[in-house]
């Protein structure tokens, strides 16, 4: 039997069948780190099978559930039950993704995680350093950080493959980013939307700041504040892809498919803001 075969019989009905690359790897970083499988960060196991973060979630359907299930079917414990950080990282997910920000509170998250709150305090040291985490593994962040690290294409490319990973990762279930960038919108001032803010807004200048200015002074866009800049460039994609989560869906079908609205964006940007507007 081939080891796709193989996989495909150990694999539950609806999770995605995994590659004997990415199980190797998964085991592989478990071994030079002397952790279980179930420990290992999803960015360790991509760094092993050479890919990027994003990418290792995308083969996997938005999560790790499919790895840890190819790994079951070769006969390796992956650590039994999962860690109280990673059972705890779960549950307020799904919270965020159903109620919002403020119904992760360490209560309701002990209680889906099946663990204690003074358990979620060696975890994370608090709930704000819990919700960073959340936001840490959920957030197109982390993979704006790579993109833009490893890109080499021209402006056009960057842009469109920004707008491309963002869409990606607002579309994955459980759907955290939306709800997060939603309930930061709306409540700016509130307990639980304030630590996202001074967390992430810094973050978000940084990484994404620092290559709009290399744009700039490599003459590709025109000298405009860089602030200004990373909302021209961020809010349309996020805002449609928080408003195409909500819609109904009859009203879902009259939307442009997610390449169309990528390709939209990415010509507006470039109008808005290039030296060399792309030519009609």
């Amino acid at each position: 039997m081939t080891t796709e075969a193989t996989a495909r019989a150990g694999t539950p009905a609806g999770i995605p069948v995994v590659d004997d690359s990415l199980v190797q790897a998964a085991l592989r970083a478990a071994a030079e780190l002397g952790k279980d499988v179930a420990d290992v960060p999803v960015a360790a196991i991509a760094a092993r099978a050479g890919i990027s973060r994003s990418t290792l979630l995308r083969r996997l359907g938005g999560s790790r559930a499919a790895l840890d299930e190819a790994v079951r079917a070769r006969g390796v414990d992956t650590g039994g039950a999962a860690p109280v950080r990673t059972r705890a990282l779960d549950a307020a997910a799904v919270l965020i993704a159903e109620n919002g920000l403020g119904a992760a509170t360490l209560d309701a998250i002990a209680a889906r995680a099946d663990c204690s709150v003074p358990s979620l305090y060696t975890a994370f040291g608090s709930r704000d350093g819990l919700l960073r985490a959340v936001y840490d593994r959920h957030s197109p962040l982390l993979d704006i950080e790579e993109f833009l690290a490893e890109t080499r294409g021209d402006l056009a490319v960057t842009v469109h493959g920004l707008y491309t990973l963002m869409a990606e990762s607002f579309s994955r279930h459980p759907r955290v980013a939306p709800a997060m960038f939603a309930d930061s919108l709306a409540r700016p001032n509130s307990v639980a939307a304030q630590p996202l803010l001074s967390y992430t807004a810094p973050r978000v200048l940084t990484v994404v700041g620092d290559w709009l200015t290399g744009q700039i002074q490599a003459g590709r866009i025109r000298d405009i504040p860089v602030p200004l800049l990373i909302q021209q460039l961020l809010a349309p994609i996020g805002f449609h892809m928080l408003m195409r989560g909500s819609v109904t869906e009859a009203a879902a079908a009259d939307q442009p498919d997610v390449g169309t609205v990528c390709d939209v964006y990415t010509d507006t940007f470039l109008r808005a803001v290039a030296t060399t507007p792309p030519v009609t």
